[in-house]
C-alpha cells in the first residue's frame, strides 16, 4: 500500500498531478479541493494517497488532508461508487458540504454531481449518513480542515495562460461533466484575469 508521497510537484493538469519522488514520477488523481491546496509546480509537496490495484490498471488517488481521504474511503464503500466517482463527488462538493448534504438527506444537491443519479444519491444518504456522522465525531476537523478558503486567500498557484478556458473545460470533462454543459458554465463565469484554478472553482460552484 502506498499511503503517502513526498516529492517535487512536476505538473498540475486537473484532475491529475505528477509528483517526482526517488526518481519516479507518480501520476495521481485528486479532487479539485485538494488541487486548490497544492503549492506551485517545482515545489516540494506531501500528498496522502489511496492505492487501487485492478486487473487492467494501478491507480493512485491523492489528498492534501487525511480527513478527505477518510471520507473518500467511506464513499468507495457505498454500493455503486468507485474511486473515480468518489473523486468527482469530492470535487463537486467540499467535505463539509457533502457531510451536510448526506446528514440532511439533501438528494437534490447530490444529483447535480455528474455520475450521481437519484438512486445513487439515495444510496449515499442511506449508507453514509451514520458513518459520516461518526467520522465527524471521531475526527472533529474532518468537516472543517480542507484548505480551500486558505488557498483562495493566499492567491492562486496556477499559471494564467491563453488556454485557461480550454484547461478548465478539460478538467471538468475529466470529472464527468458533459462538454456542452461545462462549456456553457465556463463562459458564464469567465473573467479575463482568471487563472484556470479560479475558473474551475467558480464553474464548480455554479454547477452545484
Amino acid at each position: 500500500m502506498i499511503g503517502l508521497i513526498t516529492g517535487t510537484l512536476l505538473a498540475k493538469q486537473p484532475p491529475e498531478i505528477m509528483i517526482q519522488a526517488g526518481g519516479v514520477g507518480y501520476e495521481i488523481s485528486m479532487s479539485m479541493h485538494s488541487i486548490y491546496g497544492l503549492p506551485a509546480e517545482g515545489e516540494t509537496v506531501t500528498v496522502f494517497t489511496h492505492f487501487v490495484v485492478r486487473e487492467d490498471a494501478q491507480l493512485l488517488f491523492g489528498f492534501i488532508e487525511k480527513q478527505e481521504r477518510l471520507v473518500f474511503r467511506e464513499l468507495i464503500k457505498a454500493n455503486g461508487v468507485g474511486p473515480k466517482l468518489a473523486i468527482t463527488i469530492l470535487s463537486g462538493m467540499s467535505v463539509q458540504d457533502l457531510i451536510r448534504a448526506v446528514g440532511y438527506e439533501d438528494v437534490t444537491s447530490l444529483v447535480k454531481i455528474p455520475g450521481v443519479g437519484k438512486k445513487t444519491a439515495e444510496r449515499l444518504v442511506v449508507e453514509l449518513k451514520d458513518r459520516l456522522a461518526k467520522l465527524t465525531l471521531s475526527n472533529p476537523g474532518a468537516a472543517m480542515s480542507l484548505p480551500v478558503s486558505a488557498s483562495a486567500e493566499q492567491g492562486s498557484m496556477f499559471v494564467q495562460t491563453n488556454d485557461t478556458r480550454e484547461e478548465a473545460l478539460s478538467a471538468l470533462v475529466a470529472l464527468g461533466y458533459k462538454p456542452p454543459v461545462a462549456s456553457k458554465i465556463i463562459q458564464s463565469v469567465y473573467q479575463d484575469d482568471m487563472t484556470s484554478e479560479q475558473l474551475i472553482r467558480e464553474a464548480l460552484r455554479a454547477m452545484v
